[in-house]
């Protein structure tokens, strides 16, 4: 599932391509065809992002939301003037990248010779859909087709603040209290912190990798009570957290090692030197040695270190 740090740059995307644009919005697979209808024809004013969710904004005061989940992903294209990466969400699919390919031109879409009509620059419109595509925006100069998502629907404004108020505080905003509200909802809990870091009613944003990364960065037993956490503590993870997924929002993935605990100063970093537990379980300790283990915790996968994390 994309974490907080994918669906901050898909919003940023979408401001910079979209916003203050009268976009056409359909939806090619007819799952939803009311909705598009409410949006048909609208300007997108701004594109925010509060943890997983991302919400599109509308002149006629409704919002888009979409949680892509498990599967989701939204695809890209345009002419020379849309910048931006191809392809934003599941990370499962062959070929799939944020960033497009150096010189590669264009983001998708169709080519044809230049007719010289102001701003076709040699984009003849977004390609026929291919698959299930629930929803398509597509504006003078670019399109994004949305596929499988968990939650695709129309809010008010009203909703979409009632949507935001159940999640916790976002590590990427910058409002004033949400480090004071992070700690207090996870000092208040016996809750294995392990598992509060993955729930978006306590922290919205974070998933698997950044709880497995941070636990570790901190030396966090997992099945430590939050409530076991000093403040010093608590407040120590909660910068952590807001440090790392802001390099995520930069580099458009998650790093979380630093350089000198990497076996090569190799740039870009390595897949196998990004993470410190992560996905290596069996593998020796960046830091000490031990293998990294990895359980089961709340039906989903973590991985640690027994040694520094003990």
């Amino acid at each position: 599932m994309p974490e907080g740090h994918s669906i901050q740059r898909l919003a940023r995307q979408f401001q910079d391509v979209f916003a203050g644009q009268r976009l056409s919005v359909s939806s090619p697979q007819g799952r939803f065809a009311s909705g598009a209808a409410l949006l048909d024809g609208q300007v997108l004013l701004r594109a925010d992002a509060h943890g997983k969710q991302l919400f599109l904004g509308f002149d006629n005061e409704l919002l888009l939301r979409v949680h892509l989940g498990l599967y989701g992903a939204w695809d890209f294209g345009g002419d020379e003037t849309f910048a931006g990466a191809s392809s934003i969400g599941a990370p499962r699919r062959i070929g799939e990248r944020e960033i497009p390919a150096a010189g590669a031109g264009p983001v998708g879409g169709s080519r044809i010779e230049s007719s010289g009509a102001p701003g076709s620059l040699g984009y003849a419109g977004p390609p026929e859909p291919r698959g299930a595509v629930r929803v398509r925006l597509v504006s003078g100069h670019g399109w994004a087709d949305l596929r499988g998502p968990t939650a695709c629907e129309v809010l008010t404004p009203a909703e979409a603040a009632t949507a935001v108020g159940k999640l916790g505080p976002d590590p990427l905003h910058s409002h004033s209290g949400d480090a004071a509200e992070f700690s207090r909802r996870v000092g208040a809990s016996r809750t294995a912190v392990a598992l509060l870091l993955m729930n978006q009613q306590v922290l919205a944003g974070v998933g698997n990798v950044y709880r497995a990364e941070v636990l570790f960065r901190q030396r966090l037993n997992p099945w430590l009570p939050g409530s076991a956490l000093s403040p010093e503590g608590l407040a120590a993870l909660w910068l952590d957290i807001v440090s790392v997924m802001s390099d995520g929002v930069r580099d458009g993935r998650i790093i979380t090692t630093s350089p000198v605990d990497r076996a090569s100063p190799a740039t870009p970093v390595p897949v196998g030197e990004a993470h410190y537990v992560y996905k290596r379980e069996g593998l020796p300790c960046r830091i000490c040695g031990t293998e990294i283990a990895l359980v089961e915790l709340g039906g989903r996968k973590l991985y640690w270190c027994p040694r520094c994390q003990e």
